[in-house]
């Protein structure tokens, strides 16, 4: 008999056979034939997504949504922030750097999505199966800090947008940014697809104000095109907003809501079905990236624009040298006009509110995937929010506008230094065979990825020890106390060294493949072994977006 899975009701299920022993055989049917698939659950829900077990474009709609979800992250706050200031600087010449980074997320995403179809868990409940347990907790933990981190340009952009629109002061912008507590719980009764739906609204949305601006901006195509694939990295300060440009564009906490997200989906788990699940998932989420690539551009297209613009006053030329999401505000309003910057506010109105629901069901789903814990949504959803709004709140309150905008800088800091230990799971698990069976990465795309990521984690480790000398070489200190910070600095870079070498040359240890499982000889060895926990797709924990019970392993006879 099959019990209950870890993913709450339905997660496990399966279906008695019609063999005279009365045993039961799981959902998962690995077939290679022409053969239609037993359903993965015998009761169905109307709010689940269920994929035909037909060839057909058709069921490509069935998996338009987690895309959407995803590519919310390379549109929120702190890419525009990042976005504006690179516009205003350097004009159209670091668009080749959106492009890149754009091209290596759909890749990096991708994987993350093949591993939650394939696998049928998502990334965080790999690493709690596959490390001991205090590397699995330090991998929560830093997770926690990334969506933390994630949240806080999302509060800051909230409060910016509501003082564009309705001329709200920054730091009570920022309490009122709590209230979307209440519109996520109001959400959640509804499921993942009316929640797909807004969000790929509220793209839309952001979509459309960005393109309105570039007709009030008007930028010289060709300079731009120019800027997309002719590399430049000229004047001050450019290799350091092409690094944050990079860094803001692949977030940690994306590549576990991906994974996750993916699991709302009752697919055939034929090796046609999976191949086609993954197929039309990485055509969805290179339509959405393409969107927010698209918006990306506008963003930098009309800054550098604006900026570069023969006609401004002294006080938006001062405004242009240090462009923030506030003043970009006020320098719309006086060069392309009132409404303008009225479009600016609803665009990054829409960011920050979209961004706060994909953070919060990402949080979600790493607490869930790390620790095996439950917690009530409102509870999971005010503890990330509380702990973004302090620090807001506090320098909103002591830096205004301006201090608010360079906290966003550092929260994209923090979340591109946080990226290996997302990043190189996500790596080896894709490229083991013991876990992805015949879907595992080939040879030229593990490279890819391993190079992409290697020049990520290099660039993050330049960027933190230059700009570590920097601060101890300028700081005002005595010489004793720079000795003492410099130790204390240099021991936390080899620590974060450590970590990174140790889950780089870390060998995978569990076969986890659901389609190895459905083998009678290798799910005997692992009833034997005890670890014989299946996940059936689609996860109702996944579906209804709330968190599941904590899990019980699957007792097969």
């Amino acid at each position: 008999m099959v019990g209950r899975g870890g993913s709450g009701t339905g997660s496990g299920c399966g279906s008695a056979s019609g063999s005279a022993s009365g045993s039961v055989q799981p959902q998962f049917i690995a077939s290679t034939g022409s053969n239609t698939n037993t359903p993965l659950i015998d009761n169905s829900d109307v709010d689940q997504v269920v994929v035909p077990d037909t060839r057909s474009w058709k069921n490509l709609f069935s998996y338009m949504g987690p895309g959407f979800l995803v590519s919310i992250a390379y549109i929120d706050p702190g890419n525009f922030e990042t976005d504006l200031q690179s516009g205003a600087q350097h004009k159209y010449e670091l668009l080749w750097i959106i492009l890149v980074a754009s091209c290596a997320a759909l890749l990096i995403q991708s994987m993350a999505a093949n591993l939650g179809v394939v696998t049928g868990k998502h990334l965080a409940e790999h690493c709690r199966n596959e490390y001991a347990w205090a590397t699995n907790f330090i991998l929560w933990f830093i997770a926690e800090i990334a969506i933390v981190a994630c949240d806080i340009p999302e509060v800051i952009g909230t409060a910016f947008a509501l003082n564009m629109l309705f001329s709200i002061p920054v730091w009570i912008g920022v309490l009122l940014t709590g209230l979307s507590t209440l519109i996520l719980l109001a959400l959640q009764q509804y499921g993942v697809r009316k929640l797909e739906f807004l969000i790929a609204f509220l793209v839309f949305t952001i979509a459309a104000c960005f393109f309105a601006e570039l007709g009030y901006a008007k930028p010289v195509a060709k300079e731009v095109l120019k800027g997309l694939f002719v590399p430049e990295l000229k004047g001050s300060g450019a290799t350091g907003l092409a690094i944050s440009l990079l860094g803001a564009m692949v977030m940690p906490h994306n590549l576990f809501l991906h994974s996750a997200l993916v699991l709302s989906r009752k697919i055939p788990r034929s090796v046609r079905g999976i191949k086609e699940a993954c197929r039309f998932y990485l055509i969805e989420s290179a339509f959405a990236l393409m969107v927010a690539f698209l918006i990306n551009v506008s963003v930098i297209s009309v800054s550098g624009a604006v900026c570069n613009s023969s006609n401004l006053n002294a006080e938006d030329q001062r405004n242009c040298q240090d462009l923030d999401l506030n003043k970009a505000s006020f320098l719309l309003r006086n060069v392309l006009g009132k409404w303008s910057s009225k479009l600016f506010g609803v665009a990054l109105l829409a960011s920050g509110q979209s961004s706060t629901i994909t953070g919060t069901y990402a949080g979600q789903y790493v607490m869930q995937g790390f620790l095996d814990l439950r917690l009530e949504p409102w509870v999971r959803n005010m503890l990330t929010r509380c702990l973004a709004i302090v620090p807001s709140l506090i320098v909103a309150v002591i830096g205004g506008s301006a201090g608010a905008g360079k906290l966003i800088i550092i929260a994209s800091m923090i979340l591109s230094f946080e990226l290996p230990f997302a990043l190189i799971p996500l790596l080896k698990f894709t490229s083991s065979k013991t876990k992805m069976g015949e879907h595992v990465n080939s040879i030229m795309i593990s490279a890819v990825t391993w190079i992409i990521g290697s020049l990520i984690m290099a660039i993050n480790i330049y960027y933190l020890l230059t700009g570590f000398v920097k601060l101890l070489l300028h700081s005002h200190v005595q010489v004793v106390a720079k000795v003492f910070l410099g130790i204390l600095g240099f021991s936390g870079m080899a620590v974060y060294l450590a970590g990174i070498v140790y889950l780089v040359l870390r060998k995978n240890n569990k076969a986890t493949s659901l389609l190895t499982l459905t083998a009678p000889e290798i799910r005997q060895t692992a009833n034997e072994q005890g670890n014989a926990s299946i996940h059936s797709l689609s996860r109702e924990d996944i579906v209804s977006m709330q968190l599941p019970q904590r899990t019980s392993p699957v007792d097969l006879d």
